[in-house]
């Protein structure tokens, strides 16, 4: 079989995966799609022989994260995220902070990593990814508010988990981590992602705006997706931060124009994270088999339990600390925002992308993989039940 056969082959077999797998998780409702990706990936690492080809972390970063950002920003409920714009920025700045400090601290502390490694793996899980809980809370007509926090505290910290990620490795990398070092990394790789994604955003305004059909909106938008990535790229800094400013600035002025509503350009960017989606946690989990999880099963669920009450830190702190102003955020809301901070596609690209680089413990990339499928299959499996126990769908 050539090499192009074996292309098509892969995409008929990943598409035909994923078709089978929204068809399950559709029929059984408590389980979310992410959920049923995750388990999906385990069965796929533990197939024999080479099925499926390693794809490059490089290249995982640049096809599927700007695009699954990208979508994330472009249906955002922006009149509610503005209600809701404090505990939202709290939880994606200072929260995406405290995760780290905390993680890295307590897994150096307790379960033996150097320093380097607990704060690069602190980083690798900093980002949540609610897609899930997002989907349930729908599904059970919960308030457009709660959704708002974890939508937004969502797509904001992929920007600054990632900006803290990419400092993190950095200085590693560098031969001489550091604190310092670490930070004035941070804020020019943030600072630059931001303006490169603000003017890309700006100029696809411009160009959305002439679009007069539905395809070449569609065109637009994924030039302005992927284009904000690359030119962040390019000057070394962070491309996940100018999808993200690029992908708001595009929903806010997009949409006052009278575009981006049409039924054809968000049926496209649905369909588009689906299958990014998919194909992601089915790559991952053929790069990074489940059996590799044995051997550091113990630090695995010893980071998980420390993910989860680090979690807590930002979620109970934080939201105190905005509850000042108004509106208020009931105490069922946070207890489901503890809940649902899931890890998910953004966290397995990352921790794949340092399996392999010299100068890193080994055992971070295969750990952080495996918190993942443990946020995704625990805490995502649970939420359901949770959510009837909390009554989100009548809390005010």
């Amino acid at each position: 079989m050539s090499p192009q056969q074996r292309f098509l082959l892969l995409l008929i077999l990943v598409g035909t995966l994923a078709t089978i797998l929204g068809l399950v998780s559709r029929r059984a409702r408590a389980l979310p799609y992410p959920v049923v990706l995750a388990g999906a990936g385990v069965v796929v690492g533990l197939l024999p022989g080479e099925q499926l080809p390693h794809v490059g972390a490089d290249v995982i970063l640049l096809a599927f994260v700007p695009g699954l950002v990208f979508e994330a920003a472009l249906t955002l409920d922006l009149p509610e995220l503005r209600r809701r714009l404090l505990p939202v920025s709290l939880l994606a700045t200072a929260g995406v902070v405290l995760t780290v400090l905390l993680v890295g601290t307590l897994t150096h502390v307790v379960l033996g990593f150097s320093w380097p490694s607990g704060f690069l793996l602190g980083s690798i899980l900093a980002a949540t990814d609610p897609i899930a809980v997002v989907t349930l809370l729908r599904q059970v007509k919960a308030p457009a508010g709660l959704a708002a926090i974890l939508e937004g505290e969502s797509l904001f910290n992929d920007g600054t988990g990632v900006a803290v990620f990419s400092a993190v490795l950095a200085t590693i990398v560098a031969g001489h981590p550091s604190f310092g070092d670490a930070t004035v990394r941070f804020f020019a790789i943030t600072i630059g992602g931001a303006a490169v994604g603000i003017v890309v955003g700006f100029l696809g305004v411009a160009l959305v705006r002439v679009a007069e059909e539905a395809p070449l909106e569609i065109l637009a938008t994924l030039v302005i997706a992927y284009g904000s990535y690359l030119a962040a790229d390019l000057i070394h800094a962070s491309g996940i931060v100018a999808v993200v400013a690029a992908g708001v600035v595009i929903a806010r002025y997009g949409s006052s124009a009278g575009k981006l509503h049409g039924t054809q350009l968000l049926g496209f960017w649905n369909l588009l994270a689906f299958v990014l989606n998919a194909i992601l946690f089915i790559l991952v989990g053929a790069a990074l088999p489940a059996w590799k999880l044995v051997p550091v099963a113990g630090l695995v669920i010893g980071t998980f339990v420390i993910m989860l009450l680090t979690r807590a830190v930002p979620v109970y702190g934080l939201l105190v600390a905005s509850a000042w102003r108004p509106p208020q955020i009931p105490w069922a809301w946070r207890h489901l925002t503890f809940w649902a901070g899931l890890r998910g596609a953004l966290s397995v690209a990352l921790a794949l992308s340092v399996a392999g680089i010299a100068g890193i413990d080994s055992r971070v990339s295969v750990v952080a993989y495996g918190v993942v499928l443990l946020s995704l299959l625990v805490q995502g499996g649970l939420i359901s039940p949770i959510s009837r126990a909390l009554k989100i769908e009548r809390a005010a």
